[in-house]
């Protein structure tokens, strides 16, 4: 049987995936069949692990980080709720999210048996700390906060949560699977050395151009890891906090590879393009005669109908709507200004 050909990226405008950066293609492909689960056997992508991570803490702010590369967001959200969970003395946890917070969320609340309470966002899309406020009690383990929303790349008020948090006793955790990688270059406040973060998200596989599945879980101290490892009996390591035992190399090294080819002039870059590019297709819908959600980072969102939607997705063009039907487009690193300009001339024929 013929192989199929792999999905270009052509006329894909909604994904927060992306082409991987050549390094880190490469870097998949040569540690293709390493495990990092297994560190004595495979210590060569072990050590490349231990570089991506500190990688990711001068990324996030953190000089001392300690963690992993994951598969990706979920395994990494579903981590940071565990490990919450894990250190807390309450039978009836609960962890408090907003509205905005990826659906990953409520997997890991069903998995763990932890109550999960979503609290309301404001007129920008962001937290409400008052609304989280109110819903904190003495059995809440975990407050999340968003550092560049899935649907409207929104960044939440992170060191009002983190206070609420720990005033709750509880840990805080950023998400920034999507946010981590444009962050760094606007002045907003997300990160370790921003606020009182004791975990986050931030996924190499999205805007850092690595190759999928490369996620990161990041802590601020090493019992949060502790909280999470589990004896291993037949492996020459002792313990392992990873939520998946055998992972392959691959995420790991194009992580690294990506991360020391971009960090941080090409990440800079790439960010000052992705951001002209939204604010140019923003007022592209404006023209049009669209409402429009202010492109704060790269992702745009638009209130086109979903019989346009569809239109478009009959021509070939990979979008989809936002929770509350809006046209959503998320400008990656393969989105290119021609691709934006011919989106922009068929929504013009419809």
């Amino acid at each position: 049987m013929q192989v199929a050909a792999p999905q270009s990226f052509r006329r894909v405008l909604s994904s927060m995936c992306t082409e991987p950066h050549p390094a880190a293609r490469d870097a998949a492909a040569r540690f293709l069949a390493s495990n990092p689960g297994d560190p004595t056997t495979y210590p060569t992508v072990s050590a490349l692990e231990d570089d991506a991570v500190a990688l990711l803490g001068e990324i996030t702010g953190l000089r001392e980080p300690h963690g992993y590369v994951a598969s990706g967001g979920t395994e990494a959200n579903v981590q940071a709720v565990r490990a919450a969970r894990n250190l807390a003395e309450t039978d009836a946890p609960n962890i408090v999210a907003p509205e905005s917070a990826h659906f990953s969320f409520q997997k890991a609340a069903e998995v763990l048996g932890v109550e999960l309470r979503l609290t309301a966002v404001g007129a920008e899309y962001r937290t409400d700390p008052e609304a989280v406020d109110e819903q904190v009690d003495d059995d809440t383990v975990l407050v999340v906060g968003i550092a560049g929303t899935t649907e409207y790349g929104r960044v939440d008020p992170i060191p009002a949560l983190a206070e609420i948090a720990h005033d709750a006793g509880a840990l805080f955790h950023v998400d920034a699977a999507w946010g981590g990688f444009v962050l760094p270059f606007t002045d907003r406040e997300w990160h370790f050395g921003h606020a009182g973060v004791d975990t986050m998200t931030i996924d190499p596989h999205k805007m850092g151009q690595a190759a999928v599945p490369a996620g990161g879980f990041l802590a601020r101290e090493k019992r949060v890891l502790d909280a999470l490892a589990v004896e291993t009996p037949y492996l020459e390591s002792t313990s392992q906090a990873t939520l998946t035992g055998t992972r392959s190399g691959a995420g790991v090294a194009s992580a690294w590879a990506a991360m020391d080819a971009l960090w941080p002039d090409g990440y800079r870059e790439q960010y000052e393009r992705s951001q002209a590019n939204a604010e140019w297709i923003a007022e592209a819908f404006e023209s049009n005669g669209y409402d429009v959600v202010e492109p704060v980072l790269p992702l745009v969102a638009a209130d086109v109908p979903r019989e346009t939607v569809e239109e478009l997705q009959a021509e070939g063009w990979r979008v989809s709507s936002t929770g509350s039907g809006e046209l959503r487009i998320v400008c990656m690193p393969h989105v290119t200004r021609s691709m934006l300009e011919e989106f922009a001339a068929d929504l013009d024929s419809l």
